[in-house]
């Protein structure tokens, strides 16, 4: 079997600059280094963080208080998670009495900047995107109340008048040809909309590289990651997009190794949170089949 890899696959540089920044406390010493919410989703890497003294605590989602304690002796260190949070919840955070150090994505931060800066000046900001992903509940926080999410022409047609002062952005893991058909569709009830595009670089080339695994012969496509990564699961909705048989995995342990025997040629994806050593015992199994 012939196996292509993309070379987007794996961490992109956000995800891997928040893992960077915790092993680094992690390997001074300071321990517990707390992350508030899973630092990426992931859990076969979140398992790896663990075995490290990195300890994931709390429920982004529900934005709870969290059980945590700066022990005698100790030199604990919250560690903010790659998606973001909102200034509530930053604000919280550092009352912990521990040392606060953000690894928020800097791409997810240049989005909320820009919804501060326009909520600011009085304008109601459409976020396109999953209203329960802690990205879009991070940005909701910068809106001054202001904040609307939706994810389909309908949403869009449900929004209450919101007069002229109106922006939209995208969760940063979303379909760019989505982004544009929901954009011009604000436009429409809008017309004086601002319409910015911050769906990430590193989005935008997995999808590319799916497109181009087709035009390179690619009979199936295998997308690693979790379940619940929203830029995997687009990932795997791209490749059934595309008109070819996907394989959404995990791990290697989930390969449906009979069903993959009848392709010559299969590509092999990951998303964002996915470590290189999953996305290389893949390659390595499909590589050793006939």
């Amino acid at each position: 079997m012939r196996v292509i890899r993309a070379k987007s696959a794996g961490f992109c540089w956000g995800v891997e600059r928040a893992i960077d920044i915790a092993r680094e406390y992690a390997q001074k010493g300071r321990h517990p280094v707390y992350t508030d919410g899973p630092l990426i989703h992931n859990r076969q890497m979140m398992e790896v963080l663990t075995g490290e003294g990195i300890r994931e605590v709390g429920d982004y989602s529900k934005q709870e208080k969290l059980d945590v304690a700066a022990g005698a002796g100790e030199h604990p260190v919250m560690v903010v998670r790659a998606h973001g949070i909102s200034p509530d919840r930053r604000q919280y955070l550092k009352s912990l009495g521990m040392e606060f150090r953000d690894a928020t994505c800097p791409d997810v931060g240049i989005i909320a900047g820009k919804v501060r800066l326009h909520a600011k000046r009085g304008f109601h900001t459409v976020i396109f995107g999953d209203a329960k992903h802690p990205e879009v509940i991070g940005l909701l926080g910068y809106t001054e109340g202001h904040g609307h999410v939706v994810a389909s022409k309908a949403d869009i047609d449900a929004l209450p008048d919101l007069g002229s002062n109106v922006c939209m952005v995208s969760q940063s893991t979303m379909f760019t040809d989505e982004f544009e058909i929901l954009g011009a569709h604000l436009k429409q009830r809008f017309p004086q909309a601002l319409v910015f595009d911050t769906i990430c670089g590193a989005t935008k080339d997995r999808q590319a590289d799916v497109v181009e695994l087709h035009r390179q012969g690619c009979e199936a496509i295998i997308v690693i990651g979790g379940r619940h990564s929203a830029n995997t699961v687009k990932l795997a909705k791209l490749v059934e997009l595309q008109g070819l048989p996907c394989f959404h995995v995990e791990t290697v342990a989930e390969l449906d190794l009979k069903a993959l025997q009848r392709y010559t040629v299969v590509g092999v994806t990951a998303g964002a949170s996915t470590p290189a050593f999953l996305i290389d015992e893949v390659c390595k199994q499909l590589e050793a089949l006939p």
